[in-house]
């Protein structure tokens, strides 16, 4: 029988309720790139895209196609999912002898726990070469190689770590992600209804060299390694051609970070007469007026500007690099462009008070951006905020059932004070934008209530 791989991620919008509410499904990008890369070099495979099916329409998948492997991508969000469909495949007597192979950020620092449970290999880092190298095992021997580069395997009760697989120099040699692959009508159709266009992801790099302490980079790692703008502005030229997106998503850490490369790209969107409409994130220390002004000219409408606090203590604490002051003139200099302004809030990181709240409160009421998100601070396995707060963690999750999200270390103050703090910042900074009285009087009373909240539990 020939060697087969099936590629999946067990990521299921129906068990959502939060996201689909938002409705922005992205496509498994990741994935897409190991599909072309085995694509071109004539390894028969086929991915399951699970994001709009079900728990059971993959089962049933995997007994259908009866790979040789299945890889499986896990970040936080798919993790708990895949130790299912792990547990479902070893106890089903049709998927018991298939390989099961794990990628992705959340698999370099759970390689022990994973293997135990049933994993046969993990892959850590940039998984194109090493899936060509276990589909070229597996053509031949049905073991478990054990000396492939950026795998861990088991061996008996011993767990065997390889070397690093080295990082590609030159992502340009990297065949387009093989969207085919998939029905990207359903992405596009999804974002439609919800919002009113449609829209579909692209990477431009790979890697982020800054050391923002709250952030994994389990897969790239901190190097900066670009694509073209010539092949970027190829690809996009292709999906226009194709699936006629109304905009585009750049998934890029810091979209912004060459400016040179900004410069080409914006000068081939020209030449090329590709008239699109983007979004990206990038730093506030990477934008200045030249830089607004070549993203506006190459079609893009949204900048997400990382800000994280608005208290300068606490940037310095998550060793953002980034004056706070600078967050707020470029946040307000974008809009004055007229592209959209959004940011990320993160309360409750160590040593936050309440003053440094209030700070944060200032920030947003200052920029005034278009958009704002807040979550408050968990630390990922393998982070430097992990390894701060190891000693502090207070709650010890159930692995097969909760994730790192779900960890709670000793702040200044309780989690719960931090979960009130956020209707805190969201009423107050909307107080200051509503001119509606009604709404202004509904706003104040529910800070003051969420004010009242943080008292009770600073006090207990």
């Amino acid at each position: 029988m020939a060697t087969k791989f099936l590629l999946t991620h067990g990521y299921f919008l129906k068990d959502d309720p939060k996201e689909q509410v938002i409705m922005k499904p992205y496509v498994p990008l990741g994935l897409l790139y190991i599909s072309a890369f085995l694509k071109q070099h004539s390894k028969e495979h086929e991915v399951f895209d699970s994001t709009f099916y079900s728990i059971e329409d993959l089962k049933q998948k995997i007994v259908s196609y009866q790979p040789t492997c299945i890889a499986m991508y896990v970040n936080l969000m798919t993790r708990i999912n895949v130790l299912k469909v792990i547990k479902w495949m070893i106890g089903n007597e049709e998927t018991k002898n298939i390989r099961i192979i794990l990628g992705g950020p959340e698999v370099k620092h759970h390689a022990t726990e994973l293997l135990n449970y049933g994993a046969s290999i993990i892959c850590v880092g940039e998984g194109e070469q090493s899936m060509l190298e276990l589909f070229e095992h597996f053509e031949n021997n049905n073991s478990i190689p054990t000396n492939i580069d950026g795998t861990i395997v088991k061996s008996g009760n011993e767990i065997i770590t390889n070397k690093e697989r080295a990082l590609l120099k030159n992502i340009n040699e990297l065949p387009a992600p093989n969207r085919n692959a998939i029905d990207l009508n359903l992405y596009l159709n999804a974002w439609k209804e919800k919002h009113g266009y449609s829209t579909i992801s692209v990477s431009t790099m790979r890697g982020c060299p800054y050391t923002c302490k709250w952030c994994s980079r389990a897969v790239y790692g901190g190097t900066y390694r670009r694509r073209s703008a010539e092949l970027v502005v190829k690809e996009l030229k292709e999906i226009k051609q194709n699936y006629n997106p109304d905009k585009f998503w750049f998934v890029d850490d810091v979209f912004t970070i060459s400016h040179k490369w900004l410069k080409e790209f914006a000068d081939e969107v020209k030449k090329e007469k590709l008239n699109i409409s983007y979004e990206i994130i990038t730093r506030a220390d990477r934008m200045n007026d030249e830089v607004i002004d070549l993203l506006k000219q190459s079609g893009c409408y949204r900048v997400w500007i990382g800000a994280e606090s608005g208290s300068q203590k606490i940037i310095d604490a998550m060793d953002r690099r980034v004056d706070v002051q600078m967050v707020r003139d470029m946040i307000i200099k974008t809009k004055a462009a007229g592209i959209e302004a959004g940011t990320f809030i993160m309360l409750g990181y160590p040593g936050e008070t309440k003053e440094d709240i209030k700070e944060t409160i200032h920030h947003l009421k200052t920029a005034n951006p278009s958009f704002y998100t807040m979550t408050v601070a968990y630390p990922i396995k393998g982070t430097p905020l992990f390894e701060e707060t190891k000693e502090q963690q207070i709650t010890a999750i159930d692995w097969e059932l909760q994730t790192d999200r779900d960890i709670d270390f000793k702040r200044l103050h309780s989690k719960k004070f931090y979960e009130h703090a956020l209707r805190w910042v969201y009423n107050e900074v909307e107080f200051t934008r509503t001119k509606s009285f009604g709404k202004k009087t509904k706003l104040k009373l529910k800070s003051l209530l969420s004010q009242g909240l943080m008292k009770v539990e600073s006090l207990k």
